[in-house]
């Protein structure tokens, strides 16, 4: 398994944002049902978001991230940045491992 950090990028103006906004957490809770993401969030300011997730490939990951609302209402571009976990905290053990 490999591990990335998604970079969310706002696009738009933060109102159309924020009306995409429960559909675009909708989309993440399946990342989260899934075991596919550990945890998102605004950036502070609020100039987009980032995401901790893991996946089989960049690929696999940038194609899950194509279905999201931000991404496809042209509302946020997604960058991906792999790195691989050495130190963690137990409680994540069992997601990294």
């Amino acid at each position: 398994m490999k591990f990335f950090v998604c970079e969310i990028i706002y696009k738009a103006p933060l109102d159309q944002i924020e009306a995409a906004t429960l559909e675009h957490r909708t989309f993440l809770r399946t990342g989260y049902d899934k075991g596919f993401i550990l945890l998102s969030g605004p950036q502070v300011p609020r100039t987009g978001g980032i995401v901790i997730v893991k996946g089989e490939s960049m690929e696999e990951v940038a194609e899950f991230f194509s279905n999201d609302p931000y991404k496809k209402k042209g509302l946020a571009e997604h960058t991906f940045i792999e790195f691989s976990p050495k130190n963690y905290q137990d409680f994540v053990k069992g997601w990294v491992e």
